[in-house]
C-alpha cells in the first residue's frame, strides 16, 4: 500500500512511534509532521497546513494519523474521495491529568471523540488507554444538557483495538557487561514534566540519600519550555551523585547511559505505554512502578511483588532493597530484556501491516 500518515505533534513518542512504522513497516509511507510545539493550535489548525501540502490525497491507499489531529476538520476540507482514515491515539484530552493551574476544556476532548468517531479504523496504545478514553468519554457525554448521543460509546467499543507501539531497539538484547561504576546508577528517562511526579522520585531519593544508601543518578529526558523547579533543586541537592543532568540528543549516548544503568523508576500519573521504561528495561535495567496507568498491563504478573509498588513508601523499600544487592537482580534483568523483544518494530509491525492491509480491501 500507499500510505499518508500525517504527524501534527512530532516529537517525542509521537516521533519515535512515526519514525519506527515508516522504517519498518512493508508499505510505502509518506511522513509529513509538524513541529512538537503549540499543541493546542495543532488540534486545532493543523488540517489547514496538511490539507495545502498534499497535492493529490487520491494517490495513496489509506492515511494514518494520530490524536492531536482534528480530523473532522480535515475530512470536511478533503471532500468526499478520500481513502481509509485509521487514527492511533498516544493520548487523550479527556483522560490527561490537569497541571496545577490546568482547566478541562471540554472542546479538546469532544475533537477526540468526533475524530474517533470519524475515522475508519481507531488503535490505542494499551487497553488501560482504550478503557479510560471510553470511560471519560461516557462522562463528558452525560453532562451534555439533551440528546445525548450515548449510541457513540458502543460505537467506539467495538471500533478500538489496541495496537502497543514498536520500541526501537539496539541488535543486541541486554547481557551483562563490566561496568566501571562503584554504585548502581538510577536512571530517569521521562519527559521533565508534572504529569511524571518528579517530585515524589526525588523525595524517595532523598530519604535513601539521608539513609546513606549509595547511587548515582542520570536524569534523561525531553524538556520543553518550562521546567519544573523541582529538578534545579535536584541538581544541586544529588550533586555528588549526578552524572548527567539534561536531555541527550544522540541515540548512541542516549543507548549507552540506558545500558550503564541498573534501575529505571517512574512516578507517572500519566503513561499510557512507556516507551522509555521498555527501553530501559531492554538495554538491563531493573524497573521499579507504580500501580496503575498500563504498567501492570506491559510487565508480567510473576514480576510485579518485585516491580510494582503501592505507594511512595513502598517504592522507596524497594529502591533501597535492590540498590543494596544489585546482583541479586541479575537474573529478572536478563529475563526482562529479553521479554521486551516482542515491542521491538521488527516483530510487531506485521502486526500493523496486517490490520492497516484490512481497511483497504475495506474489512
Amino acid at each position: 500500500m500507499k500510505i499518508l500518515f500525517l504527524e501534527p505533534f512530532f516529537g517525542g513518542s509521537h516521533k519515535d512511534f512515526a519514525l519506527g512504522f515508516a522504517a519498518h513497516s512493508s508499505h510505502d509511507v509518506d511522513l509529513v509532521t509538524l513541529p512538537d510545539c503549540f499543541w493546542k493550535w495543532r488540534m486545532q489548525g493543523a488540517s489547514l497546513y496538511f490539507i495545502n501540502q498534499i497535492k493529490n490525497l487520491a494517490e495513496y491507499d489509506l492515511i494514518f494519523t494520530t490524536d492531536m489531529m482534528n480530523l473532522t476538520d480535515f475530512m470536511g476540507l478533503a471532500g468526499r474521495d478520500l481513502p481509509p482514515i485509521v487514527m492511533y491515539f498516544h493520548e487523550n484530552q479527556l483522560s490527561y491529568p490537569l497541571g496545577f493551574h490546568g482547566k478541562k476544556e471540554s472542546y479538546l476532548g469532544f475533537a477526540n471523540i468526533i475524530s474517533a468517531v470519524a475515522a475508519d479504523g481507531l488503535l490505542f496504545n494499551s487497553a488501560y488507554h482504550f478503557n479510560a478514553f471510553l470511560g471519560e468519554a461516557g462522562l463528558l457525554i452525560k453532562q451534555m444538557p439533551d440528546k445525548r448521543p450515548e449510541w457513540m460509546l458502543s460505537a467506539l467499543a467495538q471500533k478500538g483495538q489496541v495496537l502497543y507501539p514498536g520500541c526501537r531497539f539496539d541488535a543486541a538484547p541486554f547481557a551483562l557487561k563490566e561496568n566501571s561504576l562503584d554504585k548502581p546508577l538510577i536512571i530517569w528517562n521521562h519527559r521533565w514534566d508534572y504529569d511524571k511526579k518528579p517530585e515524589t522520585f526525588f523525595k524517595v531519593l532523598a530519604e535513601l540519600k539521608k539513609k546513606r544508601v549509595g547511587f548515582y543518578l542520570a536524569l534523561l529526558g525531553e524538556q520543553y519550555e518550562i521546567i519544573p523547579e523541582v529538578f534545579r533543586v535536584a541538581k544541586e541537592m544529588f550533586k555528588e551523585e549526578l552524572l548527567v543532568y539534561g536531555y541527550v540528543s544522540s541515540r548512541e549516548e542516549y543507548r549507552s547511559w540506558l545500558a550503564k544503568g541498573s534501575v529505571v523508576v517512574s512516578t507517572a500519573i500519566q503513561e499510557n505505554f512507556g516507551i522509555s521504561i521498555v527501553e530501559a528495561i531492554r538495554h538491563g535495567c531493573f524497573p521499579l512502578l507504580p500501580n496503575r496507568l498500563s504498567y501492570p498491563e506491559i510487565i508480567p504478573q510473576n514480576f510485579h511483588d518485585d516491580i510494582i509498588y503501592t505507594a511512595p513508601s513502598d517504592l522507596g523499600q524497594k529502591l533501597e532493597k535492590f540498590l543494596k544487592d544489585p546482583d541479586r537482580f541479575f537474573p529478572q534483568r536478563q529475563n526482562l530484556s529479553d521479554y521486551t523483544s516482542r515491542f521491538s518494530w521488527e516483530t510487531i509491525v506485521k502486526s500493523y501491516d496486517t490490520i492497516l492491509e484490512k481497511f483497504k480491501n475495506g474489512s
